[in-house]
């Protein structure tokens, strides 16, 4: 039995993207065979397909992208237990492989997906919201009364780390292009900073509590960005690594963020109760990847964006 996918065949342009029919997966002991709803993209994904992670990230081509996947179980393999055909899952996958019609994927990686939105949107959480968990809760230590600058709130990271750090309590500054300025509002920042018209360090009247940086960042804007957090702060960094002024006592953190079905199960919780919304801004089927990367290279995508098989 055949599916669709789409995969990476060579390192490049967009263009190495092609839309396959290959052999629909069976589950082994452990997992789960998932038909897939949709993923989501991740900017990742195009450094990936462009070559630019394999020192850290090296993958086997022909590679299909895709860490998100949200769906319904089809299939359940061996010694699998906890899960019904038919029940509605979501989680990040290890190794990528989402970008299919149906997606193999351990039951360990899986938690049911949120029910108060549709199953499509679900498939915008994982990556992004786990990225976002862990730089305000683990790294920044975010917490009421703080204040906290978010530099690149705009992006699909952005949307979850803004509504996190308000969720925590925080007085929220947050940076975006004027595009974004009613999103990033709408998700809870006090305070917006339009980066294209000057520097971020100058429009800030205080320094900040803890700094999350999540876009890169040239070496002269990383060390006037790191120089507007109070000594004894925290800087965290899923993009650039920004190191603060010498003897500030300032704890700086560059991170990558890794699988934790309980801290999605978490977020999951609060999108059903209403505290974090998923900021879907495009959806688009599978066969369009390759000019979905084409946008982000352009810088023309905001939020996330899902994909549907």
């Amino acid at each position: 039995m055949k599916m669709k996918t789409a995969r990476i065949h060579a390192f490049g342009d967009a263009s190495v993207i092609r839309y396959d029919d290959v052999p629909r997966p069976r589950p082994g002991t452990g997992e789960v065979l998932v038909r897939a709803a949709a993923t989501s993209f991740n900017p990742t994904e195009a450094a990936l397909r462009a070559g630019l992670l394999q020192t850290f990230l090296p993958v086997d081509l022909p590679y299909t992208s895709g860490w998100d996947v949200a769906g319904t179980v089809a299939e359940i393999g061996p010694g699998t237990e906890g899960f019904t055909v038919g029940d509605r899952v979501v989680g990040r996958l290890e190794g990528a492989g989402a970008a299919a019609e149906y997606v193999r994927a351990p039951g360990a990686w899986l938690v049911p997906a949120p029910a108060s939105v549709p199953l499509t949107h679900a498939a915008a959480l994982p990556l992004a919201g786990l990225t976002a968990w862990q730089a305000v809760f683990e790294h920044g230590k975010v917490s009421a009364g703080q204040r906290v600058l978010i530099n690149g709130a705009g992006g699909g990271v952005g949307g979850f780390v803004t509504q996190l750090a308000k969720h925590a309590g925080a007085e929220v500054t947050a940076t975006a292009s004027a595009r974004s300025d009613r999103a990033v509002r709408r998700h809870g920042a006090d305070h917006v900073i339009d980066y294209t018209a000057g520097p971020v360090a100058t429009a800030l009247d205080a320094p900040v509590d803890t700094l999350l940086n999540l876009v890169p960042l040239s070496s002269r804007d990383a060390i006037a960005l790191g120089s507007v957090v109070r000594p004894g702060g925290r800087i965290v960094s899923v993009a650039t690594p920004v190191e603060p002024p010498a003897d500030t006592g300032v704890r700086a953190t560059h991170i990558v963020a890794r699988n934790d079905v309980v801290q999605l199960a978490a977020l999951v919780e609060l999108v059903d109760a209403g505290k974090i919304a998923l900021d879907i801004s495009a959806s688009h089927p599978l066969a369009d990847l390759a000019d979905i990367h084409r946008l982000s290279e352009a810088g023309r995508i905001r939020g996330k964006v899902v994909i549907i098989p």
